[in-house]
C-alpha cells in the first residue's frame, strides 16, 4: 500500500548491490576516528550514529531504512546490515553534499516524492480502519442476498483455423466419429486437445463471448458450431450443466477486502479534496506544456 521513498538517482552503492555484497569489508572512510564508542544513554531515534561534515546521521535513519529494506536481507547478521546501512547512509550524505546547489527538477522530484510518500501514510491509516469483521461480513451478506443462481458449464471443443476445416470435422461427428478422437489429432489449443477437447467447468464471463454465448444457448449432449473467436473456429460439445455453489465468506474474503478498501480510500479523498480550499489556476495551459522538459532548466 504505502510506498518507500526512493532513493536518490545515481547511487550503486552498499544496499543498492546484491546482499552478499555487504558483507564485504569496506575501507574505512578517513574521517572516522580509531576508536569509535557507542553513544553514552540509552540509545533513541535521535541517537546520532555519525557526522558528514557536520550533518547528522540518526539511529531512526538507519532504522528507517532497514525497515524498508527487500527480505532479501533477512539472512545477514546484524551487525553485517548495521555496517552496509551505515556506510550507505554516509555515503549518501557525502553525495548530497557535494551536489551544492540542488537543481530545480530535482526539488520538485523530491517534492512529489515526499507529497506521494506522506499521502500513502495518510492512506494506510484510513485502510486499517475500514477493514473490519463487520464490514467483511455485511459485504458479503449484501453480495449474496439478491445474487441469482449462476450456472456452471462443462464443455469440450475442437479448435481449428479455418471454417472449412471446422465443417470437415462436424460433417465426421455427424456421421459418426468419436470428438475426442478428432480433438486430440486436430485441435490447435493442445492443451485441451490432449484432453479429447475438455475444458472443465466453467463459469459466466470465463469464456470469450462468441464462445459463452453458444454456450449458453445449448443443451446438453448437443453439438454447436463453427463458432468463431479471436483464437480460432470452435466446434463446441456441451457435456453438463450444474448451479454453481454460493461462495463462502473465506473465499470471498480477498476481493470483499479490496472493495471494502477501495470504497473506503475514494470516500476519503472525496471529502478530504471537497472539504479543502481548492483552486486551479493553471486548467487553462495548454496540456501539451506536460513534456517540456525544458522549463525545469529555467
Amino acid at each position: 500500500m504505502m510506498q518507500a521513498f526512493p532513493m536518490l538517482r545515481g547511487l550503486g552503492l552498499a544496499l543498492a548491490l546484491a546482499p552478499a555484497a555487504l558483507a564485504q569489508d569496506a575501507p574505512a572512510p578517513a574521517a572516522e576516528t580509531p576508536a569509535a564508542q557507542a553513544p553514552a544513554g540509552a540509545p533513541t531515534a535521535a541517537t546520532v550514529v555519525a557526522t558528514v561534515n557536520g550533518t547528522e546521521i540518526t539511529l531512526g535513519h538507519m532504522i528507517a531504512l532497514r525497515d524498508n529494506l527487500p527480505d532479501q536481507y533477512d539472512s545477514l547478521g546484524d551487525d553485517v546490515l548495521f555496517k552496509g546501512i551505515l556506510d550507505q547512509l554516509i555515503q549518501q550524505t557525502a553525495l548530497e553534499q557535494s551536489l551544492g546547489e540542488i537543481a530545480l527538477r530535482d526539488r520538485l522530484r523530491l517534492d512529489n516524492d515526499r507529497r506521494g510518500y506522506l499521502a500513502g501514510v495518510a492512506l494506510e491509516a484510513v485502510v486499517g480502519g475500514a477493514v473490519t469483521d463487520a464490514a467483511v461480513q455485511a459485504a458479503y451478506d449484501a453480495r449474496i442476498k439478491d445474487a441469482a443462481p449462476q450456472t456452471e458449464y462443462r464443455a469440450a471443443h475442437i479448435l481449428v483455423d479455418t471454417e472449412e476445416k471446422a465443417l470437415e470435422l462436424k460433417a465426421q461427428i455427424e456421421g459418426g466419429a468419436d470428438f475426442a478422437e478428432l480433438a486430440r489429432a486436430n485441435s490447435t489449443d493442445t492443451g485441451s486437445g490432449a484432453n479429447g477437447g475438455e475444458l472443465g467447468w466453467f463459469g459466466p464471463g470465463m469464456m470469450v463471448k462468441p464462445f459463452e454465448d453458444a454456450v449458453v444457448a445449448m443443451k446438453p449432449g448437443e453439438l454447436a458450431g463453427p463458432v468463431r473467436t479471436d483464437f480460432g473456429w470452435h466446434l463446441i460439445r456441451l457435456e453438463e450443466t450444474r448451479v454453481a455453489a454460493t461462495p463462502t465468506l473465506d473465499e470471498l474474503r480477498p476481493e470483499l477486502e479490496a472493495e471494502i478498501e477501495r470504497k473506503a480510500l475514494q470516500d476519503h479523498i472525496v471529502a478530504l479534496t471537497a472539504a479543502a480550499a481548492v483552486t486551479r489556476p493553471g486548467e487553462g495551459l495548454d496540456p501539451a506544456l506536460l513534456k517540456d522538459l525544458s522549463l525545469l532548466d529555467q
